[in-house]
């Protein structure tokens, strides 16, 4: 059986690293779709810091806002691999936080273009292919702050809201195909961006989190890997997997 291949966008970040990894780990063929602002370097040092660990995973360039952009960045990845995307993960995001009565258009509308945009235009380059082949896995990842609100992300808050409501329709649309499509809305994850938050403050957060603790990168990798498996998933569509400690719960 040929080696399933997995694209994961926003793959060079805190997140994505570990999403990749454990990906890479379950024995699928992973490559890291990035934007990092054009810096092909950047991403290309990336690869190589993930070699040195012993993770051959190759990298994609795209930008999730542009269609045409999205278009190539599967263009590549199949020269790449030899093949077609079989798991495609949905992580690219941003913020652009501000109190609503003080938000400008162009912070909402950056937010939903890079956060729900996105969903539209990678998944529509993969979805039927999937559904040819009778197999498939897509996994968007929202955010506890889609379920619960959270003050100054109106724009977020509601671009990660709408990423559940996509997953649910898409899943209804492709689960006889055997295509599976979920969600995974982390809480408090503690990646280096986190980690550069003054102590105090990161102790008071962790104070409102019931197991006393930020989440790890590698417990979403391991989520999204999970999902991925067919032993374990195949029946699992359309949920929304939460992985905050429980800080939400519904």
């Amino acid at each position: 059986m040929s080696q399933k291949i997995a694209l994961v966008t926003g793959g060079t970040g805190g997140l994505g690293t570990s999403i990749c990894r454990e990906l890479a780990d379950a024995g699928f063929r992973v490559v890291a779709g990035y934007n990092s602002g054009g810096n092909h370097d950047k991403a290309k040092a990336w690869q190589e810091e993930q070699k040195k660990d012993g993770y051959d995973i190759q990298v994609a360039y795209g930008d999730v806002t542009n269609a045409e952009s999205c278009a190539q960045c599967i263009a590549t990845v199949e020269e790449l691999t030899g093949g077609t995307v079989d798991i495609l993960v949905n992580n690219a995001g941003i913020t652009r936080d501000g109190q609503f009565k003080k938000m400008s258009w162009e912070q909402w509308d950056e937010v939903l273009t890079a956060n729900l945009d996105s969903m539209f235009h990678m998944t529509r380059l993969v979805i039927n292919g999937m559904v040819d082949k009778g197999w498939g896995r897509v996994i968007n990842i929202s955010s506890v702050n889609a379920q619960k609100g959270q003050f100054g992300q109106c724009n977020y808050s509601a671009a990660k809201a709408g990423i559940h409501g996509f997953t649910k329709a898409l899943a209804q649309e492709v689960a006889r195909k055997g295509v599976t499509v979920n969600t995974v809305s982390p809480g408090y994850i503690k990646t280096a961006m986190v980690a550069k938050i003054a102590q105090e403050i990161q102790d008071q957060i962790c104070a409102g989190i019931p197991v006393g603790r930020f989440g790890t990168p590698e417990e979403i990798g391991r989520m999204c890997s999970f999902l991925c498996d067919e032993q374990a998933s195949g029946y699992i569509t359309g949920a929304d997997m939460s992985v905050n400690g429980g800080l939400h719960m519904s």
